[in-house]
C-alpha cells in the first residue's frame, strides 16, 4: 500500500501550513491541491516548498472540492499511489490520527476508510449535526448501509476501488456521492473513531451557502434514489448473488 496524504484548500491561509507540516509528520508524501485560492494561501505553500517536498498542484479558477479531489487523485494514480489520504485544510482535523485510518486500510486495502466524528461534542455546530444526520438518513435510504459519519473529509480511498469519480460534483457534497457510487460498486466502507477540533465561531473559514447547499442537497439526493433503482439496487443485488456463487463454488 503506497499513500500519499492530499490536502484541499480554498482561502486556508491561515491553516494550511500547520496542517501540511503536521502531516508530514505521519506520511512523508503529502499533496495539496489549492483550489483556485483568492488569498494568500498559493504563496504560503510556495515558500512551504522550500522547507518541505510537497506536491502542489494549482489552478486558477475555483472548482469546489469535487474538482479539487478529482484533480488530486488523477496526480496521485500518475504518481503511481494506490491509496490517498485526504483531510481538511481548515484545522479541524487531526493529522496525528491519520495512523488509525492507515492501519485499518493496512488490514482492508480494498475498502474505504472513513474517520467518524463523535456527535456529542458541545462545541459541534448545530447545523453540522442535522447535515450529517440529514445526510446518514439518505445515504441508508440508497445504499441499504449504515455509518455514523457521511459528511466527514478524513478518509482513506483506494484508486482502484472508488465509484462515481467520472459523475462527481463539484462542491462538497462530492464525498457523499464517493460513498454512496462506491457502495454500489461493492467497495467495503470501514467506519473509525476520529478527533475533531472546532475553533471559535469568529476564527472558522466556511464556504457553506445554507440556503443554496441544502437545495442542492435536496437535489442530488433526489437523483440519487432515482439511481438507487434502476442503477444501484441492481448493482448491489448481482454483487450479493455473485459473492454468494464464489462462496458455494469453493
Amino acid at each position: 500500500m503506497r499513500t500519499t496524504i492530499l490536502i484541499p484548500t480554498y482561502n486556508n491561509a491561515k491553516t494550511v501550513c500547520d496542517v501540511i507540516r503536521r502531516s508530514a509528520q505521519v506520511c512523508p508524501d503529502v499533496m495539496v491541491v489549492n483550489d483556485g485560492s483568492t488569498d494568500d494561501t498559493l504563496v504560503r505553500l510556495q515558500t512551504l516548498q522550500k522547507e518541505l517536498p510537497i506536491e502542489l498542484v494549482s489552478y486558477e479558477d475555483n472548482r469546489g472540492k469535487g474538482g479539487a479531489l478529482k484533480a488530486g487523485f488523477r496526480r496521485a494514480k500518475a504518481l503511481g499511489f494506490t491509496h490517498v489520504l485526504t483531510l481538511d485544510a481548515d484545522g479541524q482535523h487531526f493529522p496525528e490520527d491519520a495512523p488509525l485510518l492507515l492501519e485499518a486500510g493496512e488490514r482492508n486495502p480494498e475498502a474505504i476508510i472513513v474517520g467518524s466524528r463523535s456527535f456529542g461534542d458541545e462545541n459541534m455546530p448545530g447545523g453540522n449535526v442535522f447535515a450529517n444526520k440529514f445526510s446518514n438518513f439518505w445515504f441508508t435510504v440508497q445504499t441499504l448501509q449504515r455509518i455514523p459519519d457521511t459528511q466527514t473529509g478524513f478518509r482513506l480511498y483506494p484508486l482502484d476501488h472508488i465509484g462515481g469519480l467520472r459523475v462527481l460534483t463539484a462542491r462538497y457534497e462530492a464525498e457523499l456521492e464517493l460513498l454512496v457510487f462506491s457502495a454500489w460498486r461493492g467497495t467495503k466502507l470501514i467506519p473509525v473513531p476520529i478527533r475533531v477540533y472546532y475553533p471559535p465561531i469568529e476564527e472558522r473559514v466556511s464556504h457553506f451557502r445554507p440556503t443554496m447547499d441544502f437545495v442542492r442537497i435536496t437535489i442530488l439526493n433526489t437523483i440519487l434514489c432515482l439511481l438507487a433503482i434502476v442503477y444501484g439496487g441492481p448493482r448491489m443485488l448481482y454483487n450479493y448473488l455473485k459473492k454468494r456463487l464464489m462462496g458455494n463454488n469453493q
